[in-house]
């Protein structure tokens, strides 16, 4: 996105025509879906089995490209491909709007819809809408797996099962078991969706990466019980048939049993490591277990075969393509120019930036340091303004891991002129609709304050560029010890703003300190500024795919896919299918399997190296010129904190002296959210909050209660 574009507003002209071509897909995506979902509402019936499948295969399963893989292409795979390329245009084109687009186009949204309907419990704070989708996910896992039920056992007499050796109960418990893995795999053909972080697909519905990640984990307790209920069945059924060499059985042709064991081992070792005890006290565990999910899916694959798994290759494949350009950016060092390394354990990490690449308020970026640890990656949030500070991007990273705490004492304890850092993203909503209130309401605890200062400084921004009124602002902010007061320091960025802050935004803070009663008065308390050295191999941070990143991802999935295509096609025609009818020979199940998985890792290797090569050819020489071109300050600047101490000297600028002014201190007390909540006025208050799960809880209920009708609740939680 052109940086200009967010500032100045296109052509009425092209603005109409743009939300036309929007609308237009939109409606064909919605199609699509539709249709996708009329498919899975039809496969488990006797209409879909006998008499669509039989038609279709009659076309396409003959066919001596594809094979009886191209029925399941055409319904399950190439809908979901084409909607992802479709998302791409429309993010192209989708821009980030003025004021009055903001207010024109939410008057009009039931903001019901969005308001929490269940805020405890296992699944976390759900609204209307989640809840709704999640019922209706769940009746289509039913209605699936009683109709397959119903027609399975409608074929099984004491005849039938005598003839295979079996009883009747033991032909229905092969039935049971059978069909607990046809209905995982609907639980599968999702599950990677909601983990592609640059996924075209998910701002289509306005969701984000952090915000889909619960989804993901739903998804994921869903599918591995129900395959975990279908190995188990299984196990059982061959047990009472005295079968139990089938375990180890791996056939040439059809279901290799034993590659469905080594699926389902990995899978259980990675649904046990998300058990909020591991990964919070053991997340290298939980991390490293994840990676299992190659093991999971590939040996999946060979257990049921090729041409059944297109049925969940499309979210596996999105997920595919945005890993590998994930890897491509991960690849080159960043430019790091500054930290601020705060009294609170905290650091605010300045890198520069490419000026084309844009990005939101509370987007999210990982960052991975080598000389901590080469293979963790882990996420914060931007606290930067992409508008605000067109070349610098920041992140802030409190000292509460073992990762983040190495980090604090790298750059607290000694004198370092160079930290090599490598960052994946950013990623972060399209776009934001902070306009639509009269007010808000930012309730935080502990370093839950960082997205809320990049909201407060893209306000400011949009305040000064575009001559308009923000929305008024209060900022409850729950800390520990005083000296996490230091935090409200990095609401202003480091190179400062040139005018009263006070002229630009209406802002009121509500600082809580719970655990002190009254300020320290410590004269060592100093926020410490390091500057680094710039080497001419880092890179500025910007958009792997350029700045048409949305055209380009599109452009990288359809021709990533075409290619597929083309090569499967040929290898099948020409090599895969003369053995298939030698009736000497038989192309084994598993060495298609695996052909298929390296033509589908060499054509997404192929097409998004080509698009980020091509982006650097066309953009990489303006942005290293503007890392060369970059001075740093020789000296290491040091400047003592304001807030709960030496708060009567003169402050050096006005617009902390303004920030300064409008911020009372609490201290030795927990803040009354139901008050300030309520006593909030405004015919229409944003509620935000980002903290611990209590503090979460409790704003979703107070807004949810229907004692204020104003209060529209969004939480920032991030689950990674």
């Amino acid at each position: 996105m052109d940086r200009n574009d967010s500032v100045n507003p296109s052509p009425p002209g092209k603005d109409h025509l743009n939300d036309v071509i929007k609308g237009v897909i939109k409606l064909l995506i919605a199609v699509i879906f539709l249709g996708i979902i009329m498919i899975w509402i039809m496969v488990p019936t006797q209409t879909y089995r006998k008499i669509w499948l039989p038609t279709l295969r009659a076309k396409l399963g003959n066919s001596t490209y594809f094979g009886a893989a191209g029925t399941t292409l055409l319904l399950f795979t190439f809908p979901m491909i084409l909607m992802a390329c479709m998302g791409g245009v429309y993010l192209h084109l989708k821009k980030r709007k003025n004021v009055d687009q903001f207010n024109r186009e939410m008057k009009g949204e039931m903001e019901v819809l969005r308001r929490p309907m269940l805020v405890k419990g296992p699944l976390g704070i759900v609204s209307v809408t989640e809840f709704g989708f999640l019922l209706m996910f769940v009746a289509l896992l039913l209605w699936s797996f009683c109709t397959y039920l119903y027609n399975g056992f409608l074929t099984i007499t004491p005849q039938s099962a005598a003839e295979d050796g079996h009883q009747v109960w033991q032909a229905k418990l092969e039935t049971v078991a059978l069909r607990f893995g046809v209905v995982g795999n609907i639980c599968l053909a999702f599950l990677f969706l909601p983990v592609a972080r640059g996924s075209s697909l998910l701002p289509l519905v306005g969701l984000t990466s952090e915000s889909s990640i619960k989804y993901h984990i739903w998804l994921g307790h869903l599918a591995m019980t129900l395959f975990s209920a279908h190995g188990l069945s299984y196990i059982l059924f061959w047990i009472s048939t005295h079968h139990i060499s089938q375990m180890i059985e791996w056939a040439n042709v059809g279901v290799a049993n034993l590659a469905g064991e080594i699926s389902l081992v990995a899978g259980l070792a990675m649904w046990a490591t998300t058990y909020p005890t591991i990964r919070r006290r053991a997340f290298e565990v939980f991390l490293y277990t994840h990676y299992l999910y190659i093991v999971f899916f590939l040996f999946f694959v060979l257990h049921v075969g090729v041409s059944y798994s297109f049925i969940a290759f499309p979210g596996f494949f999105i997920f595919m393509v945005d890993r590998f350009v994930r890897f491509l950016q991960s690849r080159d060092n960043v430019r790091l120019i500054s930290a601020r390394v705060l009294p609170c354990d905290t650091v605010e990490l300045n890198f520069s930036k490419s000026p084309r690449l844009m990005y939101n308020p509370t987007s999210i970026m990982f960052v991975n340091i080598p000389s901590i640890s080469k293979l963790q990656w882990h996420p914060f949030t931007i606290t930067s303004s992409s508008n605000l500070e067109p070349e610098k991007m920041s992140v802030v990273i409190k000292g509460e891991g073992k990762w983040s705490t190495k980090l604090y004492k790298i750059l607290s304890s000694s004198q370092i002129d160079r930290l090599p850092v490598s960052v994946e993203g950013p990623y972060g909503p399209v776009s934001t609709d902070f306009f639509r209130h009269e007010s808000l309401v930012m309730v935080s605890g502990g370093s839950g304050i960082t997205p809320f200062i990049s909201i407060i400084r893209d306000l400011i921004s949009a305040s000064k560029t575009l001559n308009c009124e923000t929305p008024k602002i209060t900022l409850i902010c729950a800390f520990k010890n005083s000296n996490d007061l230091s935090m409200l320091e990095l609401i202003l960025p480091m190179s400062g703003i040139d005018t009263d802050i006070s002229s630009d935004l209406n802002i009121q803070i509500e600082a809580f300190i719970t655990r002190e009663k009254e300020p320290r008065n410590e004269a060592d308390q100093k926020i410490r500024t390091l500057w680094l050295k710039p080497i001419l191999s880092d890179q500025p941070i910007s958009a792997i795919l350029g700045p048409n990143s949305g055209l380009c991802l599109g452009a990288v999935l359809s021709s990533s896919f075409l290619i597929f295509l083309i090569l499967i096609g040929i290898i099948t025609r020409y090599y895969i299918y003369p053995i298939d009818h030698n009736t000497n020979k038989i192309f084994s199940s598993a060495s298609r399997s695996i052909l298929y998985a390296l033509i589908l890792c060499v054509s997404i290797m192929a097409t998004a190296t080509a698009a980020m090569l091509w982006n650097k050819n066309k953009y990489g020489t303006v942005e290293r010129k503007q890392v060369e071109s970059i001075s740093v300050p020789t000296p290491t600047t040091a400047s003592p904190t304001s807030w709960a101490y030496n708060a009567e000297r003169e402050l050096e600028s006005s617009p902390r002296q303004s920030l300064l002014q409008s911020t009372n201190l609490h201290f030795g007390q927990r803040p009354d959210l139901t008050r300030l909540l309520l006593d909030t006025k405004g015919s229409s208050v944003g509620v935000l909050v980002c903290g611990p799960k209590k503090m979460r809880h409790e704003v979703a209920a107070i807004c949810s209660s229907g004692l204020a009708k104003n209060l529209h609740f969004e939480s920032i939680s991030f689950s990674w």
